[in-house]
């Protein structure tokens, strides 16, 4: 039946709605793109994301050792929470495929050499032959080391990501949290001042 005979008999062309679903994707990414330039321009500094655990304690989690790592000719041991106990502690953790991690070593060779606190490692989903290597080549900072293989730690440390760092005071409880590199200027103008607060036990 022809479109003119079908109006004769007083019906009315039939007309296909437009299809709404093919504006769903669209919508969506403009949804994704309109909060990722909020996160940009408004929603502050990334590594400012607020942690759970500050000022909470330390994880009750105990970590061995890297296998075969030592430094001048002793063993490195792990570490338990109660190690944080009565000192100033500073928490990197890394692992030697990360590549930002390997930037910011020389932040890490800088606070070894701060009397006043201790430097704890947790060497992420490493392999010990490769954290060998890797702190063998770069110099270790580190008093302690644990060997965090299945990622757990991290996990119970709330990490984002290779490499965060934390300070922890002398009760063992965690005051300050870093997201990402470590930085000369990060180090300078952010960090150092947050690990002062905590050593003048502020």
């Amino acid at each position: 039946m022809s479109a003119s005979h079908s109006e004769a008999e007083g019906g009315k062309p039939h007309k296909r709605g437009f299809p709404v679903l093919v504006l769903l994707p669209l919508v969506v990414f403009t949804g994704l793109a309109a909060l990722f330039l909020f996160q940009l321009t408004l929603g502050g500094d990334p590594k400012k994301i607020p942690s759970a655990l500050i000022n909470k304690p330390a994880p009750e989690l105990a970590l061995g050792p890297v296998e075969g790592l030592t430094r001048d000719g002793a063993g490195i041991p792990g570490f338990s929470r109660e190690d944080f106990l009565g000192k100033i502690s500073v928490v990197n953790v890394f692992a030697s495929w990360c590549v930002p991690c390997r930037q910011e070593h020389p932040i890490m060779e800088e606070l070894g050499t701060i009397d006043d606190i201790q430097l704890i490692g947790i060497n992420y989903k490493d392999k010990p032959e490769n954290a060998r290597r890797f702190l063998g080549s770069l110099g270790n900072p580190y008093d302690l080391i644990g060997a965090d293989d299945a990622g757990r730690a991290a996990i119970e440390w709330g990490v984002y990501g290779v490499p965060e760092t934390f300070v922890v005071d002398e009760k063992g409880m965690i005051r300050y949290k870093f997201i990402g590199p470590l930085s000369p200027s990060t180090f300078r103008d952010t960090f150092l001042p947050e690990l002062k607060k905590v050593m003048d036990g502020a």
